[in-house]
């Protein structure tokens, strides 16, 4: 059993991994790429394509919920038919002529540049959204439960053995991406619950959890009848 978990609320932004990974593949193969960028450059349009519609689902991501598998595995099965088709249209325009005809404009191109500027955006902002998640931690030890505030570290004690632990998978996207999800934290008798939003790996949080209280409760009861 682990002497210390580690609960941190993390902002969402961590969700756009995604884009942020496209992005570099994008950017190491542009930067070798010597062909001209232009509509001609069909690798150049493809990962053009796909880092848009990686970056599209992300926005989704971060703008709705989905609460149910069924609306994501919709979703899903949606962006992969949009993407399939433009990407299909692009590279092969004699399947459906008219087709790409309509898509024939839409050739969007970025150079290495854009996306290196992108990942290191992208990248730095969510490194310092991260560090800066740390200092406002909570940290569950079998016999108390510490709160971390601050840049200087203040710090709150409460008595672990009243905590009570309950678990929210509000969007199974977020879950999918990083098995996050919402954990409420109950101390003692405070009526007011500690709300710890898109805490990573939940499932393995909430079952260190609760072997730990569970363990600790048992010494409790065995220390009080002696």
């Amino acid at each position: 059993m682990p002497t210390r978990i580690l609960l941190i609320s993390y902002p969402k932004i961590v969700f756009l991994y995604p884009a942020l990974i496209v992005s570099l593949i994008a950017a190491i193969y542009l930067s070798f790429d010597r062909q001209a960028l232009d509509a001609s450059n069909t690798p150049a349009v493809v990962l053009s394509v796909l880092f848009l519609g990686v970056l599209a689902t992300n926005m989704v991501v971060l703008a709705l919920d989905f609460p149910r598998t069924s609306l994501l595995a919709v979703f899903f099965l949606f962006v992969a038919i949009v993407l399939g088709a433009i990407l299909l249209f692009v590279t092969r325009p004699e399947y459906l002529p008219w087709v790409a005809d309509i898509l024939v404009r839409f050739r969007p191109l970025a150079n290495a540049t854009f996306y290196w500027a992108f990942f290191v955006i992208l990248g730095t902002t969510t490194l310092a959204a991260i560090v800066a998640a740390h200092f406002d931690r909570w940290e569950a030890r079998p016999n108390q439960l510490l709160h971390y505030k601050g840049l200087w570290g203040d710090l709150d004690r409460f008595p672990a053995p009243s905590l009570r632990v309950e678990k929210e998978l509000n969007d199974v996207f977020e879950y999918f991406l990083l098995q996050s999800g919402r954990m409420i934290l109950h101390i003692g008798t405070d009526r007011r619950a500690v709300v710890l939003e898109n805490v990573l790996f939940i499932r393995k949080k909430e079952e260190a959890l609760t072997r730990m209280l569970g363990k600790l409760h048992v010494a409790v009861r065995n220390t009080g009848g002696s």
